[in-house]
């Protein structure tokens, strides 16, 4: 897998935000990506140093679909990633403050 594979997207709402004053940031992954290979590709991405990298799995709400039909979203994976100290911070995030 390549950076671009693992990393889906960022994850932009209230909580992950106030992280990222502490250099803490949020992204969904791909499912089969463990934790090494997400500090990697962070690194390769957005050339920062990872101190540590911590995973959710998220699993798929119940959705109704009209009367009596129902289905699941998608799961989906959620890694909570933490720069070191004298890392500099991730410029994309810096935008949205």
């Amino acid at each position: 897998m390549i950076a671009h594979d693992i990393i889906v997207r960022p994850i932009i709402t209230e909580k992950s935000m106030l992280g990222t004053v502490n250099k803490v940031y949020t992204f969904e992954v791909a499912k089969t990506a463990n934790k090494i290979e997400i500090a990697k590709a962070c690194e390769e991405v957005f050339k920062v140093k990872v101190a540590k990298v911590n995973t959710v799995s998220v699993s798929g709400k119940f959705r109704r679909q009209g009367r009596n039909n129902g289905g699941y979203t998608k799961s989906w994976k959620k890694a909570i990633v933490t720069l070191t100290e004298d890392s500099k911070p991730i410029e994309f995030f810096e935008g949205m403050m």
